[in-house]
């Protein structure tokens, strides 16, 4: 029982870090690029959501490759 509670404590701390590296990541993003990715995509501009999507998906699978090796 104890062995499953460490399990479960330990999934909930990677996820956390992951999604910090993830958000950082994103953030880190809208400051190296000129462009205000986020403004553009509230103003209906659909290539600017697929290119922050695209972004996050790259992120998220770098973030999982390191975690998982």
């Amino acid at each position: 029982m104890n062995s499953i509670v460490l399990q479960a404590v330990s999934m909930i701390g990677w996820a956390a870090f992951s999604v910090v590296l993830i958000f950082g990541a994103t953030a880190l993003f809208d400051v190296l690029t000129p462009i205000d990715y986020r403004s553009e995509v509230r103003k209906g501009n659909v290539a600017a959501g697929f290119v922050v999507g695209a972004v996050i998906l790259a992120i998220s699978a770098v973030v999982v490759t390191l975690l998982v090796t």
